[in-house]
């Protein structure tokens, strides 16, 4: 009989480096996120892959639950048919992950905070911490279950491509704020 000791399963993943030997997506750092790269933090029986985002909670939020824009960030999703464009507790719809359509359905949401299941299993969690006195600033965050570890490379490539997304929206935004104040100062 076979028995895995998913603690060290954890620790090789989390810490694994690329065929290369160098720093690639696939090595993590835990504590305080340095330099913009994802973490992996143990939280009871999933792990948490957290990035923050120089964007304000409510921003991060909508952008990760609109389900538009999922194929954007999520490298495993190719795309989306839902009738929900937000997703909202009971949200069904399906995802097309290697080019296979599985159906979802959401289980349980809230403002910051989503779970879902793909083809009838628990997926991943979803959520945007934010940070107490920086509202220009959060945390997002997807809850791997621990089963699912090998996952957390994807993860952490897809909150990056979140964080890339999200900070150069917010970005083009701030450009057009300026320049919509520019043209109300030469008036």
């Amino acid at each position: 009989m076979c028995r895995f000791n998913y603690d060290d399963i954890v620790e090789r993943i989390v810490n694994s480096r690329s065929h290369t030997g160098d720093e690639s997506d696939v090595r993590f750092d835990r504590g305080v996120c340095a330099g913009g790269s994802a973490t992996v933090v143990r939280e009871g029986t999933t792990l948490a892959v957290g990035r923050d985002v120089a964007v304000a909670p409510a921003v991060a939020a909508e952008v990760l639950r609109d389900t538009r824009r999922w194929p954007d960030w999520g490298p495993a999703i190719d795309a989306v048919e839902s009738d929900d464009r937000y997703v909202t507790r009971g949200t069904a719809g399906r995802v097309r992950v290697a080019g296979a359509w599985l159906p979802f359905r959401v289980t349980a949401c809230n403002d910051r905070r989503w779970d879902w299941r793909v083809s009838g299993i628990p997926a991943t969690g979803h959520r945007v911490d934010r940070y107490v006195g920086e509202p220009d600033r959060s945390r997002v965050v997807v809850e791997v279950p621990l089963i699912a570890a090998w996952y957390v490379p994807v993860c952490r490539r897809a909150l990056d491509r979140f964080a890339a997304l999200i900070e150069e929206r917010s970005g083009e935004e701030s450009a057009d704020r300026a320049i919509d104040v520019d043209a109300v100062d030469d008036d």
